[in-house]
């Protein structure tokens, strides 16, 4: 059994794509959706808008992704401190607290990088005349 609902959703959908809902097991489902959402006759949905959900563009996704990565560990690392009493727990809480410095610092220079590669960029077609 095939059930389409009409809906507006995320990454550019109208209300002209359908969502389409059904039972397990069914072939035809399967040959529905085998290109839904990647060519839809005149327009092209690429596969890239659903992949820029997962770069981070500026500094505060980047902060808001290094303060869950924080949480993450800091409850971690409070868990060490139950299961390993003593100085091993506290070491291991300490490590945890480090990744975080280290990935967060990674994060934020990836960051930096990829801002100045463009403005080189920017700047180097600029000088030879073409449009960024």
């Amino acid at each position: 059994m095939v059930v389409r609902l009409w809906t507006a959703a995320s990454a550019g959908l109208t209300l002209n794509d359908a969502l389409t809902i059904a039972s397990r097991g069914n072939a035809t489902l399967a040959r529905e959706l085998q290109f839904l959402g990647i060519n839809r006759g005149d327009r092209t949905i690429s596969l890239t808008r659903v992949k820029r959900l997962f770069v981070i563009k500026t500094r505060f996704e980047a902060y808001l992704i290094i303060f869950a990565l924080a949480l993450g560990a800091m409850t971690r690392g409070a868990h060490y401190t139950v299961q390993y009493p003593g100085v091993g727990g506290y070491l291991l809480f300490a490590a945890t607290a480090g990744a975080v410095f280290l990935g967060g610092a990674k994060i934020l220079d990836a960051l930096r990088y990829e801002r100045e590669a463009r403005e080189a960029g920017a700047d180097t077609a600029e000088k030879a005349g073409l449009q960024p």
